[in-house]
């Protein structure tokens, strides 16, 4: 005979308190000592007891799912979908996002579903599936400047949080860098070095977060005497970092320092530079951004300016999570330091 699951009563019985105060706790309720939950959850774990969820979500009214969605813009047709799936998932940024995310949800029991919306029919998927009450609340990746999805959200009065202030300003949470410290501090260590004539890849002009790199890069460089700095725009891709050094050094004979806006064009530079028969970092110097995976399997490895994405994306998660207990009702931003990471291309 098989034995029976253990039951709220066991866990009460477990812990020494009531039935009501075990439910209480099990459904996330939040007006219970700090040291009654603790010792519940330890009788829940001794016990062996798991919530049925289906149940959980009658009485909370909640889906215990967020929905992580990747959103673009435009309308891309069916033919381009695969093609925008396959850079999500190239780009070593949105692994940091998911983990920092997932380490975040993964302790409360809830479960983030990925969604992409990088069309005008896949925006009202998402927001018929949050109307619907499948998830939640929306944890937003824009991949565009021009993306209607965050406004789309505020209109609908749906709890979202983005990762990055939006080009247009919409009344939602948001967590973002400070990316024009970013781009000082590059030009501060590239001009520590001694490099003279620096240049930069900058990335796509049309995204906030390269423009505030590239302003903080040649105003710092300004204040220093140096009223011009060559730029090629890349797209955030090795391809284009690569390209776009070619076309610099093409154009700038003798620049002895670059900053790529992120560490997949610094890994392109570096290719670039070795490609042209010169060293790095002894002809030319390479700072990339976001301290990823790339940073320290590049060769050399990569002097970057971090982005504590994982932080980043569970600062996102916890103000999601307040907005959707009724804990956090105004909108707010939270934006995070860059910080110089030191290594042998700079």
């Amino acid at each position: 005979m098989s034995r029976q699951a253990p039951t709220l009563e066991d866990v009460a019985r477990e812990a020494g308190v009531s039935r009501a105060t075990v439910s209480r706790v099990v459904n996330g309720i939040r007006n219970v000592d700090p040291e009654i939950q603790e010792v519940v959850r330890r009788a829940i774990e001794r016990t062996g007891y798991a919530p049925n969820r289906a149940a959980r979500s009658l009485v909370t009214r909640r889906a215990e799912t967020v929905a992580l969605v990747v959103s673009g813009a435009g309308d891309i047709t069916e033919a381009g979908q695969d093609t925008f799936a396959t850079r999500v998932f190239a780009d070593p940024f949105f692994g940091r996002v998911v983990g920092g995310i997932v380490g975040f949800l993964r302790p409360r029991s809830l479960h983030p579903v990925l969604m992409f919306a990088e069309s005008a029919e896949a925006r009202e998927e998402v927001l018929t599936y949050l109307r619907q009450g499948r998830a939640d609340g929306a944890l937003v990746v824009s991949t565009h400047s021009d993306d209607p999805l965050p406004a789309l959200l505020a209109d609908a009065r749906l709890p979202a949080v983005l990762f990055a202030r939006p080009s247009r300003p919409v009344p939602l949470s948001y967590v973002d860098l400070a990316h024009r410290d970013g781009g000082r501090l590059a030009a501060e260590h590239l001009l520590a070095r001694g490099c003279r004539r620096p240049a930069t890849v900058c990335g796509p002009l049309d995204v906030p977060a390269s423009q505030d790199r590239l302003a903080g890069f040649r105003d710092t460089l300004a204040r220093h005497g140096h009223p011009h700095v060559p730029v090629a725009e890349g797209e955030f891709t090795l391809d284009s970092g690569l390209a776009a050094m070619s076309d610099l050094l093409a154009r700038q004979p003798g620049l002895d320092g670059v900053f790529a806006a992120n560490d997949l064009m610094a890994q392109g530079a570096c290719q670039a530079v070795q490609q042209h028969g010169l060293r790095v970092p002894e002809d030319v110097a390479v700072v990339g951004f976001d301290d990823s995976s790339i940073a320290v399997t590049c060769h050399p490895r990569l002097t970057t300016i971090r982005q504590p994405v994982e932080e980043m994306a569970a600062e996102m998660a916890r103000l999601l999570d307040e907005h959707i207990h009724g804990v956090r009702t105004e909108a707010t931003s939270v934006v995070f330091d860059p910080e110089l990471v030191v290594r042998e291309s700079a």
